[in-house]
């Protein structure tokens, strides 16, 4: 028996649950009345709104993927120039919270950033004046960047601690001080991992409603939101603009991830190390 037969399984989840909703989608988003029609597109690019709403929810996951990069390199770093055993716990501690439902984790943030919540009352105790954080821009970028972090420190942490220590040992003996070995060898050889992240963070962020939901307080409508809206409180005559809207996101998802595919392909052939 050939081993490839213990894929067939798992093919047949992925078209039923994954590929077969997609093509559902896809006839809804160019059909209107049973027959083809651009019309569902035409309305979803043309209307002001839905653009805006897109551009939000663009720069918001971009403005949380740099965020995550920012705060996730440096830990990642970190953890892999720690002793084996302390890494171990600390890389524990990073993987904890995402075995907790995401709703409660969000959820969890509305208590902290609450008028009364806990993050107040701190302020309160050092007679600091008190901050408006829930229902705002703001919130809701916190809860995307706590949410999507260890996505981001997960795969560079990974490409860290098989990195060579014998390029760095080299670099060293040719003169280089620390900061040039980590941006001439450490840094182009973490470049799948930071990539990957990049992948990891930038898709889900773009496509979330929960978050603005829960800690926008729906002042700030996301595209994940205006899809949802589409199919669930709009109802079914709304369907086709809703799957012309979900048709574009999928583009978009599709085009980044071609993209960081070939980014990590020609990292990898460059070898990683710009001398």
């Amino acid at each position: 028996m050939k081993r490839t037969v213990f894929a067939y399984p798992y093919i047949v989840w992925m078209l039923i649950f994954i590929l077969a909703p997609m093509l559902l989608i896809v006839w809804y988003a160019f059909s209107k009345g049973g027959s083809f029609t651009l019309g569902n597109l035409i309305t979803a690019f043309s209307d002001p709104v839905y653009m805006r709403v897109l551009l939000r929810s663009v720069w918001i996951a971009l403005k949380a993927t740099a965020i995550c990069l920012l705060l996730g390199y440096p830990i990642a770093y970190l953890l892999s120039a720690m002793k084996k055993s302390t890494a171990s716990l600390l890389y524990v501690l990073f993987i904890v919270p995402m075995w907790m439902n995401f709703l409660l984790r969000t959820y969890a943030w509305q208590v902290l950033l609450d008028k009364s919540g806990i993050l107040n009352t701190l302020l309160a105790f050092l007679h600091l004046p008190a901050q408006n954080m829930l229902y705002t821009e703001s919130a809701i970028m916190l809860g995307t960047v706590y949410n999507f972090l260890p996505f981001m420190i997960l795969p560079i942490y990974t490409v860290l601690i098989k990195l060579d220590a014998s390029l760095v040992e080299a670099a060293h003996d040719l003169g280089a001080n620390g900061i040039i070995t980590f941006f001439k060898v450490i840094l182009p050889q973490s470049i799948p991992g930071i990539i990957s992240g990049i992948t990891m963070v930038f898709i889900p962020a773009i496509t979330t409603f929960a978050i603005s939901r829960l800690l926008g307080g729906g002042k700030f409508m996301l595209y994940g939101d205006l899809i949802e809206n589409q199919f669930i409180t709009l109802g079914k005559d709304a369907w086709p603009v809703g799957s012309a809207l979900s048709f574009i996101l999928l583009v978009l998802v599709l085009a980044s991830m071609a993209v960081m595919r070939q980014a990590e392909r020609n990292a990898g052939e460059e070898g990683g190390i710009l001398w």
